[in-house]
């Protein structure tokens, strides 16, 4: 049931995430957690007006 699922023409990746290419890094720590305090700044700055 779990094989029909998967898309045969898209290509699977099965790799752990490389802590230490500085492009992984970026992407998947430090994007986010910029993403996050920006939001938080914008509601915080948004309810004060």
């Amino acid at each position: 049931m779990i094989f029909i699922q998967i898309p045969q023409d898209i290509p699977n990746q099965s790799t752990p995430i490389d802590l230490t290419s500085t492009t992984d890094i970026i992407l998947y720590i430090v994007l986010p957690v910029i993403m996050i305090v920006a939001y938080i700044y914008w509601r915080r700055k948004k309810r004060s007006e």
